[in-house]
């Protein structure tokens, strides 16, 4: 179904509902169990037998085992909440066999995607893995005291993080993984493709499950109940798309619900209106916009005038950004209803004099992660290296590989490995040139419309170096993106 305007407006009015009527000790519970029911509501049909269900199951299977493996067995805060751990772990199990019952109701009143397995089945396969991994759970429980043995342990679960996110977004790997499901279902495996593993939220839910692996490598998490973790993991409104809070910045919020003043009109106000914001960018103007004015392959085709496709390309760089705003808009606003106040993600992003400042406001909590989990731990390791590379060569290797990870998140091609690379090299390319002209800015400042005019130039040659950067986000091949550059700027391609 992913995040329509139907579920928006369904998310709003429970929103109300809860500032309004439930009483203060139920918000975090309630919260809880709506994002596991709003994870499978929102999880497109896929073609292959049961996966609507399976994979967002899976998503809460990855969220408790990560919850598992960061807990502190010897800190007394977590000792003190295993029982109520053990509440919400038959809560949730006892969550996911009730959507399994929704396998004998009519269609229009089901929460999944399609048919759900059979409740029994479910029931089953839950009672199993927690007889088989019991045993195994207070093994690791106890292991966990060791240093050694969490490193590893917790090194063992980002691999595997990474590893189904590169099977994810690589199309021949995912059409691989599609034909062998199809083969143990009994389904035509000739049709498999990457499509069949369309796993909604699963890029938001690798970022938060690496951030809270990660800070528990470096002592930086703190304690978290299952509940809280579970619920930072798969925060519905923020499970789509984003934007990828903080789990320590999460959890002031989180903590602070049973005193939050449910009808507070001033919240309740600042989330309407963020909502509303949200709406008009999202569904009014960008869907207007991807109706035959934005640049995509088949406009793209059927453009033949220079200055036609520089109108396509603005209109996707528009579109691209409102899309995206918007939603944020709608989580932020989501956010409020509930007491959550999800980070910003967006600061106008295009009117910003470089590029360095454009990532400083454009999907600003993806840059972040990517700042303190990619270029800080990779820049302060090849500083420690008995041959330390120069200077600008760390700033280089830093750079690409920091871009290059924010491009194969958004899918493992040709085209996002380009589009990565063609940001690492303009960031690299303004601390060179930054770092030369310091003592000349600084001497422009003093002379106001030489000034203007160089910030004005700055911001025009920033907008249209990202804006060229799109159309290897645009467009699905190296060569169609290739002939479209160069159509731009008067080629025949």
């Amino acid at each position: 179904m992913s995040l329509t305007l139907t579920a928006i407006l369904l998310f709003g009015a429970a929103g109300l509902l809860y500032s309004a009527w439930l009483p203060p000790r139920w918000r975090g519970r309630f919260l809880l169990l709506a994002s596991v029911a709003a994870i499978f509501w929102l999880q497109p049909p896929l073609p292959i037998r049961f996966s609507d269900y399976i994979l967002p199951a899976l998503t809460i299977g990855l969220a408790v085992g990560g919850w598992w493996v960061t807990r502190q067995p010897a800190d007394p805060a977590q000792a003190a909440s295993w029982p109520e751990d053990r509440r919400t772990l038959v809560l949730i199990a006892a969550a996911l066999i009730a959507l399994a019952l929704m396998r004998y109701v009519d269609d229009t009143m089901r929460l999944t995607a399609s048919r759900p397995p059979a409740p029994l089945w479910v029931a089953v396969t839950l009672g199993a893995l927690a007889l088989v991994l019991a045993a195994p759970a207070q093994a690791l429980s106890r292991r966990l005291l060791e240093t050694r043995t969490r490193r590893r342990v917790l090194l063992g679960f980002m691999v595997l993080i990474l590893l189904l996110f590169v099977l994810l977004k690589s199309a021949p790997l995912a059409t691989a993984v599609s034909a062998w499901w199809r083969s143990l279902t009994n389904q035509d495996v000739s049709l498999a493709s990457p499509i069949d593993l369309g796993w909604l939220g699963f890029s938001y839910v690798a970022f938060r499950l690496l951030h809270t692996l990660r800070d528990r490598q470096t002592g930086l998490l703190p304690v978290l109940t299952l509940r809280e973790y579970l619920s930072y993991i798969i925060f519905y409104p923020a499970y789509v798309a984003g934007p990828i809070d903080r789990a320590e910045r999460f959890m002031q919020d989180w903590r602070a619900l049973p005193d939050l003043a449910g009808w507070d009109p001033a919240r309740l106000t600042l989330a309407g209106q963020r909502i509303a914001l949200g709406l008009v960018k999202k569904f009014v103007i960008a869907d207007t916009l991807a109706q035959g004015m934005s640049l995509t392959p088949a406009t793209a085709a059927e453009s033949e005038a220079t200055l036609w496709l520089w109108i396509l390309l603005y209109g996707y760089a528009l579109r691209l950004y409102l899309d995206f705003a918007g939603y944020t808009d709608i989580a932020i606003g989501l956010g409020l209803l509930f007491g959550l106040r999800l980070p910003e993600n967006f600061r106008r992003p295009y009117t910003q004099t470089s590029i360095t400042a454009f990532w400083q406001s454009w999907h600003i909590t993806l840059s972040d992660w990517a700042r303190f989990y990619v270029f800080t731990p990779l820049s302060r390791w090849l500083l420690t290296r008995p041959r330390r590379p120069s200077s600008t060569a760390i700033v280089l290797t830093a750079q690409l590989a920091t871009m290059l990870t924010i491009g194969l998140w958004h899918g493992v091609t040709w085209n996002f490995f380009v589009w990565g690379l063609w940001h690492g090299l303009g960031l690299f390319i303004h601390k060179q040139w930054s770092d030369r002209t310091r003592a000349w800015y600084r001497r422009l400042r003093g002379r106001r419309w030489a000034f203007r005019a160089w910030r004005l130039s700055a911001g025009l040659l920033t907008f249209h170096f990202v804006i060229l950067g799109w159309v290897w986000f645009a467009l699905p091949s190296l060569s169609a993106s290739l002939t479209v550059l160069a159509r731009l700027f008067g080629g025949a391609g």
